[in-house]
């Protein structure tokens, strides 16, 4: 791992206002050079520069931990373990199920979960619509999965009773923003590194009918 690489990393951790403890920077760098080495087996990104990997994957993960709530999350469509991996690295009190439908994806991910040692996390290779999880989950987030109102459809049997969906999106349209169902709110997101926006939707799942959920 470059030494400009690194920089890239802690200046951007160090402008989302996180902690830039050894144990935690070394497992990014490790995630990151895995990422790296096999991409081009697995297909895992279309980003191969390790400079955009740490600000459009990264640091982009890292940058909605203010917004996520203690409890258990589901990561879907978690791809190549994005953002449930450096979000499980920076808030390892959460435990974290990273899904996906790919298996090559899955197969990534859960060497990553080995190599890196982290101990909240599992990966499920599965489609959403057939997983029946025994404990449902405090929060559903997704990175560059669906519109949001299909993740808003699909996801609703995955919630316990005062459960959201945080979809990560980049701008979303009008169009889009007006399916959903319910409470929701857009929260701008600041990712060092990328001048493009990046916002977080918050809403509730279709069937989530608490009264407590607050924007």
């Amino acid at each position: 791992m470059s030494s400009k690489e690194q920089e890239i990393l802690i200046s951007g951790l160090s402008v989302l206002g996180l902690s830039e403890s050894h144990d935690k920077l070394d497992l990014l760098l490790k995630f990151v050079a895995l990422i790296q080495k096999w991409n081009k087996t697995y297909n895992l990104t279309a980003i191969e520069n390790p400079l955009d990997i740490m600000t459009l994957h990264i640091l982009d993960s890292l940058a909605v931990l203010p917004h996520l709530k203690h409890g258990k999350i589901a990561d879907i469509g978690t791809g190549a373990g994005l953002p449930g991996i450096p979000l499980a690295i920076y808030a390892p009190e959460n435990e974290y199920v990273l899904i996906d439908s790919n298996a090559k994806k899955t197969r990534f991910v859960q060497q990553a979960l080995l190599e890196l040692k982290l101990k909240n996390v599992s990966v499920l290779h599965t489609r959403i619509d057939q997983y029946q999880p025994e404990q449902h989950f405090s929060t559903v987030i997704s990175r560059a999965f669906a519109s949001v109102s299909e993740i808003q459809n699909s996801t609703g049997h995955l919630l316990d009773d005062h459960g959201e969906i945080l979809a990560m999106k980049g701008d979303p349209s009008h169009q889009e923003l007006s399916e959903i169902i319910g409470q929701y709110v857009v929260i701008p997101l600041q990712v060092p590194g990328i001048e493009a926006r990046r916002c977080l939707i918050r809403m509730q799942a279709q069937n989530n009918k608490a009264k407590t959920w607050e924007k």
